[in-house]
């Protein structure tokens, strides 16, 4: 009896020491799985504090589903980045397609007070002319955007305070425009176009209102 209680109390032992290395092992291998990635990019990142500076630090890393800006424009982009701690090249992306349907949707309705908050004086008045001359030939317009198939940043500027950056966009957009009567007299909602369109939006990077506008348009 003596001696199967002795082999018991090593057999316990050695399951003990191996069960101890066992867990030193796996210990060490779950805490380096658990650490995270270092400058990986999160599409939204996260608003905590130290969000910023990775956005600095890497202002260029690119999420998945966005076109990343023109090598011309990278510099600038640096610049600005460096400028403005707030500035993210993607969340401007995505702030300015927003801004690209809601500037066109505007127009097409004929919204002059929205206009006025989204453009500089000049383009303000570019399109409110383009309103008023369509106002006075009776027609309305019926588009509709259909999609951006695409956003990339082609070019970029920093003059200190000032920021400007070029994005070109190609979009589909079905239109139709109406007479005084309702008939259409042009376009066709059945078949979308393809549109490239070249805009440019400038900020103060000093001022408190984050807000771009847009200051120049062109056509691709």
């Amino acid at each position: 009896m003596e001696l199967v209680s002795i082999e018991i109390v090593i057999l316990a032992m050695i399951a003990a020491f191996l069960g101890l290395r066992l867990y030193s092992v796996l210990g060490r291998r779950a805490e380096h799985e658990e650490e995270p990635i270092q400058g990986r990019f999160d599409a939204k990142p996260d608003p905590a504090p130290q969000a910023p500076v990775r956005q600095l630090n890497n202002p260029l890393l690119r999420p998945n589903d966005i076109t990343p800006p023109m090598p011309a424009a990278e510099r600038a982009i640096r610049d600005i980045a460096a400028a403005d701690r707030r500035f993210d090249p993607f969340g401007f992306l995505e702030g300015a397609r927003g801004a690209y349907a809601m500037i066109l949707e505007a127009f097409w309705r004929g919204d002059k007070e929205e206009l006025s908050q989204l453009c500089d004086r000049d383009v303000y008045e570019s399109f409110a002319a383009a309103i008023d001359a369509r106002l006075a030939a009776g027609q309305t317009l019926d588009n509709r955007l259909v999609r951006v198939e695409e956003a990339t940043i082609t070019s970029a500027s920093f003059n200190a305070p000032t920021a400007r950056i070029t994005v070109t966009f190609n979009a589909d957009i079905a239109a139709v425009t109406r007479d005084a009567d309702g008939n259409v007299i042009a376009g066709s909602l059945d078949d979308a176009i393809q549109s490239t369109d070249i805009w440019t939006f400038s900020r103060n990077v000093n001022a408190p209102d984050p807000d771009w506008l847009l200051v120049e348009t062109d056509e691709g």
